[in-house]
């Protein structure tokens, strides 16, 4: 690290760079593999160790919660078992997984479709649009309430505090009192929710989570109310939140980036690993947290045990050493037959994104729909950004679909 490489990184995390950080996530990466971020965390920055971080199970990721949120009431958090480390996240990842099956995934094709048409010949038939709300945010939230069985009644309250949930995961000493009480309020209002969900659907089930979830309580299997909760609430956030951004980013994508879309539209099967490059290319997830559990090496450096590590998913996904031309946005990038290292979009190892599956045929299905629904997208108006570090993505996003 050299002293006027450490501010680069708080740099661009400001508010005046974040509608395009990579810049300054360049000058860090190429600087150094690691930065020490001054308060206990030292930054990742590189393809290759980040990688390696996160594939490996020595690295813990259970110590986010306090390495970000270190004086706040743990109870007020929003519950996920995305911080846990085995045996409890092995248990309950298998309980969530049943969800996201191949057959499950593919049995949802039929719906996400006729979903996405009709959500953009709404927007198509009404002139501008701000498209976060048009479209980034109907497609995952029906898609992902119908799959816990939150009733279409409800799909409003979802609507308004996931936003509230995304900003909560960001480090307290980045918000403000009032977010934080935000956080706090909508992680209340959802346990109480969710807790009254499953008890309804304990004596009228239907086919989706949360009575699934109810039925494994009553056969009084080792499944607490708070670990129900927690699925609920970890799904809600997988598939959901991180979804519409990363649906955002890509309209944003294919707004500055036409002959993309035309490549699609030429070849609809480029709508699959168009996927993939709108993940690398501007990640919904920027940046994660793992703590070593011993003594572990990574590239030049040697970790103490209990020392932590934020990995630069946005950086690491633009590393030059990894990805030729990284700062091109090529839907062809991942196409069958060209040998490309995998994004860090959806993470690695134990941690990989279990909603994954579910998010690409999503995405697949939009982008075909899109392209061939569409013939080109014009701005009508600038895009303002979130002010969240952890999920990146729009605030709003005027477009014209022509």
């Amino acid at each position: 690290m050299t002293a006027g490489t450490a501010p680069l990184v708080f740099d661009a995390f400001a508010p005046e760079h974040r509608a395009d950080p990579y810049p300054r996530y360049a000058r860090i990466r190429e600087a150094v593999p690691f930065l020490d971020s001054g308060f206990g965390v030292e930054f990742i920055t590189r393809h290759a160790e980040a990688s390696q971080v996160l594939s490996e199970t020595l690295w813990s990721h259970r110590d986010e919660a306090s390495l970000f949120h270190p004086d706040a009431d743990r109870s007020k958090l929003p519950t996920s078992f995305l911080w846990m480390d085995p045996p409890d996240h092995t248990r309950l990842r298998s309980l969530v997984s049943k969800a996201f099956t191949p057959k499950r995934v593919l049995d949802l094709e039929p719906r996400i479709t006729q979903l996405v048409t009709g959500i953009l010949d709404v927007a198509r038939s009404s002139g501008e649009i701000e498209a976060i709300e048009a479209i980034a945010y109907p497609l995952p939230l029906i898609v992902v309430c119908e799959l816990i069985g939150v009733p279409e009644e409800d799909w409003a309250m979802v609507h308004r505090i996931g936003p509230h949930l995304a900003r909560g995961f960001d480090p307290d000493r980045v918000l403000s009192p009032a977010e934080r009480q935000a956080r706090d309020d909508a992680t209340m209002e959802l346990i109480a929710y969710f807790r009254d969900l499953i008890a309804k659907r304990r004596t009228d089930p239907c086919d989706d989570v949360a009575s699934a979830l109810g039925a494994v309580h009553e056969r009084g299997d080792t499944l607490s109310e708070y670990e129900m909760l927690t699925v609920c609430i970890t799904l809600l956030i997988a598939g959901h939140e991180t979804t519409v951004n990363m649906v955002g980013n890509g309209l944003l994508a294919f707004l500055r980036h036409p002959g993309q879309l035309d490549l699609i539209r030429e070849c609809p099967e480029l709508a699959g690993p168009a996927v993939d490059e709108v993940l690398r290319y501007d990640s919904a997830v920027h940046m994660t947290t793992r703590t070593a559990r011993r003594d572990l090496v990574v590239g030049d450096r040697t970790f103490a045990a209990g020392s932590s590590v934020c990995v630069l998913v946005g950086s690491a996904n633009r590393d030059p050493r990894a990805f030729e031309n990284p700062d091109t946005f090529d839907v062809t990038r991942y196409a069958s037959g060209r040998p490309t290292p995998r994004h860090l979009g959806f993470a690695l190892g134990i941690h990989y994104c279990m909603g994954a599956a579910l998010a690409r045929i999503e995405g697949e299905i939009l982008w075909r729909e899109l392209a061939r629904r569409v013939r080109v997208l014009e701005p009508a108006g600038d895009p303002v950004y979130r002010p969240n570090l952890l999920i990146r993505g729009l605030k709003s996003l005027p477009l014209r679909l022509v």
